[in-house]
């Protein structure tokens, strides 16, 4: 399933999930692989990393163009069809897709090898405190496209003279050699919007209309519309793709974020895509277990930490209107790790394939970029300054932010739209969680922070599930739960900050390579509020009390 809804009414397409052949390098024996999987969850490849490769045989029923369409492939790609490499892609976190012209009608042959391993080719897949498995890990599908079709539509809604406006832009591809007539019709909320044009070359369409008639997305109320846009030729419907889109917008004034004109308070976790049974390639039924007890602690919000998200879990969030901070690929990584020649193409490209796929997710409130970065250097800002910009180049309608925790020496925190800091006062250092929050708070006002809404983007302490101490010593469930407590009180009786993520919902593998196995017991970063089965620790019930709590003294 590429979706929770249909996305195509007339283009035709078929899912590739199922076994595909495998053959792992430096192993004599073929496999049956599933895909989307991890190849960590079969017994030969429990923790390795290496170089394999998928094939299964695809039916081509009809002659033409074919797109194919890639989730996601952890974390180097190379995709041929019959024998011919037709694309290559870097990075397990964002969809790719590449079109073959002229396909016969009959049976054909799709090869992906799959390269997990790390080095200078890798900026951003390196040793750290979470597992990159290898894998084609989200689904897959092959789609028949005609000589003009729709890459995609944005959607962007906003309000005027209190009235809900949105601009819809449809982007159309051309594979033709000569110019063809054709006609877009867009659909949404019972409006009708249509244009002529001719099409030599990838164009792009715009309607702008006012929707009077429409409720707005909120976390209450998360209201959706079916954005259906078509394409005809002579009067023939040729092409389709459907989007579910939401009226809201996100607006930061002042110290507060704003959404459709009031100010929200985001109480969540930070959320790794990382099940015991999957790796990472998290079933949609794990999926929608992790957001029932999510919500079920009272949480309105999720980060998706350190990297785009599947889009099925994405669609939850839509769905059930909990606020997503989504944010590109690097994670703690130091200065010689940003001066990596390829750190910036893959960070490009990174940002842009999250923004071009899930744009029109009206969960996502905020966009966020390089958690626990090299903030505190000159090269480093430039770096930062650069990511900002490609985001706002291509969304005005979200707020930036980056997770610090170069706490007195950052020199960045003028660039966002939001300051957000991590900070484990009680578990990596021992202080007064109040006096300790006032000094970062005064510290990011006078560095570039001032009258800027303020988030603790990372709280917590780790605890090893069933080990209980009448102590309450470090590790122990009792310890944890008390510490998130103590942060809590703080944080969210503080009106300067206007969000917390607790680190994190769930424990998750780490890598053995590098030293993050030192500090991990298990392999695992175990701060989860639920282990890596979603057995819930101590901490789960604190947790749902302290956000129960926050809703109703604000509803009071």
């Amino acid at each position: 399933m590429m979706r929770l809804f249909e996305t195509h009414y007339i283009r035709t397409a078929q899912e590739l999930d199922g076994m595909w052949d495998f053959k792992m390098e430096g192993f004599d024996k073929e496999y049956q692989m599933p895909v989307p999987s991890c190849w960590e969850q079969h017994p030969d490849f429990l923790q390795h990393r290496g170089k394999g490769t998928y094939t299964r045989k695809v039916y081509v029923k009809q002659n033409g163009n074919i797109r194919l369409e890639f989730k996601g492939v952890s974390h180097t790609a190379d995709v041929y069809f019959d024998g011919e490499k037709i694309a290559y892609h870097y990075n397990a976190f964002t969809p790719f897709s590449v079109i073959v012209k002229d396909v016969k009608k009959g049976e054909h042959e799709i090869k992906v090898k799959v390269d997990n391993t790390f080095g200078e080719h890798s900026a951003l897949h390196i040793p750290n405190d979470y597992y990159t498995y290898g894998g084609i890990t989200r689904p897959v599908a092959l789609e028949n496209i005609a000589e003009v079709y729709i890459k995609n539509v944005r959607f962007t809604p906003y309000m005027k003279n209190g009235k809900w406006n949105a601009k819809i832009e449809v982007n159309i591809g051309s594979l033709s050699d000569t110019a063809i007539n054709i006609g877009v019709k867009s659909t949404l909320g019972g409006y009708e919007m249509k244009s002529d044009v001719s099409v030599s070359a990838d164009t792009a369409v715009v309607f702008e209309q006012e929707f009077d008639r429409v409720k707005p997305w909120s976390a209450k109320e998360p209201k959706l519309y079916m954005l259906n846009t078509v394409l005809s030729i002579n009067g023939e419907e040729t092409d389709d793709l459907i989007e579910r889109v939401g009226f809201r917008t996100v607006e930061v004034n002042g110290s507060k974020i704003y959404l459709n004109g009031k100010p929200i308070y985001m109480k969540g976790f930070n959320r790794h895509e990382d099940y015991a049974v999957d790796g990472c390639a998290v079933s949609l039924q794990h999926m929608v277990q992790d957001m029932d007890l999510m919500q079920d602690m009272n949480a309105n919000a999720v980060r998706t930490c350190h990297y785009p998200n599947d889009e099925r879990f994405l669609d939850l969030c839509d769905e059930r209107g909990i606020f997503v901070w989504e944010e590109n690929h690097a994670r703690g990584l130091l200065l010689p790790d940003m001066q990596n020649p390829n750190f910036e193409q893959q960070c490009e490209d990174c940002i842009r394939e999250m923004i071009e796929n899930h744009y029109n997710h009206p969960s996502i409130v905020i966009w966020g970029i390089l958690n626990e970065c090299a903030a505190e250097t000159y090269e480093g800002r430039r770096m930062y300054k650069k990511q900002y910009e490609q985001i706002k180049s291509m969304d005005l309608s979200r707020p930036t932010t980056s997770a610090t925790c170069r706490h007195f020496t950052d020199i960045c925190l003028d660039l966002p739209d939001v300051v957000s800091f991590n900070m484990y006062s009680g578990w990596y250092k021992d202080c007064p969680i109040d006096e300790r929050n006032n000094q970062e708070i005064d510290w990011i006002r006078k560095s570039g922070g001032d009258n800027k809404p303020i988030i603790v983007s990372e709280l917590g302490a780790a605890a090893i599930y069933g080990y209980r101490d009448r102590s309450h010593c470090k590790w122990s469930e009792e310890r944890q739960a008390d510490l998130i407590r103590d942060n809590l009180e703080v944080y969210m009786n503080d009106d300067r900050i206007t969000g917390v993520f607790i680190w994190q919902f769930a424990d998750c593998r780490v890598t053995e390579e590098g030293e993050w196995f030192a500090t991990r017991a298990r392999c695992h970063n175990n701060k989860g509020i639920v282990d890596e089965y979603r057995r819930p620790k101590m901490a789960y019930d604190t947790v749902k009390e302290m956000f129960k709590k926050w809703k109703e003294n604000k509803n009071n």
